[in-house]
């Protein structure tokens, strides 16, 4: 069985806690692979590398930054495919929409490649009478992203090209359910050139995640997931000296008036509703009809989903598996309720 295990200092790392969790394929069932789950003795070896590699990279030129970050956007875009296949067989989208969320993230690599003018400070000559002002941008250090199971490759892409490029170094915690994404985006960094240490993967649960939030080394950490655990980081981050960015879980409305065109209404509550499985933030989790439409648009969303094709997101699927058997459960329990 493929162990899955912590990427540092551009190597495999299996850790030394014993301690681990099995990956499935959504669409079969199938153990495909142990992800590590680190102690916190492997989360400080992780966090310890970003620590050293970050005074090389911050005093590394511009110029070499970004033609690292140019050299990964290339073999990024050359092997997005392998990428897409990797979310595939462990969150259970279809290839379609796990080839779009790596389109996504490429963006923000994109993006990345062109941040030297953003990081310029400012001078400003006698603002006060014989006082100038001067203004700098620095690297902060050593950063951690906590990224969620339903966009493994997007959501760390809004955010480690930036950190990269800008000088930091970083340590990447993915959920446990889908953790194979990272090592393919580490092993992809290493092959651009990106020194030893700068782009790290830790592999865990909340014992990895707790070492992020309270290691002084960590000087910001970034997360994407549900609201009370966002709670959780930002107020454990902050109380230990750490800039925390928490996005919360969100719940999407849509509202149609009477005036609507039915049609192009429910070709979208379908793709809101069914694309991606459902797991994305974007998702409309409520449609609220206005008049005496409702039950025309009802249809018109029934027939539609009739038509979806349900399984394998590898074999011409509309719609792939939810992530995990208990998440399937919980969705059902709102049919019941229904």
């Amino acid at each position: 069985m493929t162990v899955i295990a912590h990427w540092i200092d551009n190597t495999i790392a299996p850790g030394s806690s014993g301690n681990s969790a099995p990956v499935t394929n959504p669409a079969t069932g199938a153990v495909t692979g142990s992800v590590a789950l680190a102690s916190v003795q492997d989360a400080r070896a992780v966090i310890d590398a970003a620590a050293a590699a970050f005074p090389d990279w911050r005093d590394s030129s511009l110029a070499k930054r970004t033609a690292i970050l140019f050299a990964f956007r290339e073999l990024l875009n050359a092997r997005k495919h392998e990428l897409a296949e990797i979310i595939t067989a462990e969150h259970g989208k279809v290839l379609s929409d796990a080839l779009g969320e790596v389109s996504r993230g490429q963006e923000v690599v994109e993006f990345a490649c062109g941040i030297a003018h953003l990081l310029k400070g400012g001078m400003t000559e006698n603002a006060s009478t014989n006082v100038d002002v001067t203004s700098i941008r620095q690297p902060l250090g050593p950063v951690a992203i906590i990224s969620p199971f339903n966009f493994p490759a997007m959501v760390p892409m809004w955010f480690f090209p930036i950190a990269i490029a800008t000088g930091n170094t970083v340590v990447l915690k993915p959920s446990e359910k889908v953790p194979s994404a990272s090592l393919w985006i580490a092993a992809l960094w290493a092959e651009a050139g990106l020194p030893a240490g700068v782009f790290n993967v830790l592999q865990g649960d909340k014992t990895a995640v707790d070492e992020l939030l309270t290691n002084p080394a960590i000087k910001a950490v970034s997360f994407v997931g549900s609201t009370p655990i966002a709670q959780y980081v930002y107020s454990t981050g902050t109380s230990h000296g750490k800039r925390v960015q928490a996005l919360g879980g969100a719940k999407n409305h849509a509202i149609v008036l009477p005036d609507a065109d039915l049609d192009l209404a429910a070709d979208a509550m379908v793709n809101a509703g069914f694309g991606s499985a459902g797991e994305r933030c974007m998702a409309i989790s409520a449609l609220v009809v206005v008049g005496d439409i409702a039950d025309e648009l009802v249809g018109k969303i029934a027939e539609r989903t009739r038509t979806l094709k349900t399984g394998d997101g590898t074999k011409n699927s509309d719609m792939g598996p939810l992530v995990t058997k208990a998440h399937r459960d919980k969705v059902a329990s709102y049919v019941d309720a229904g």
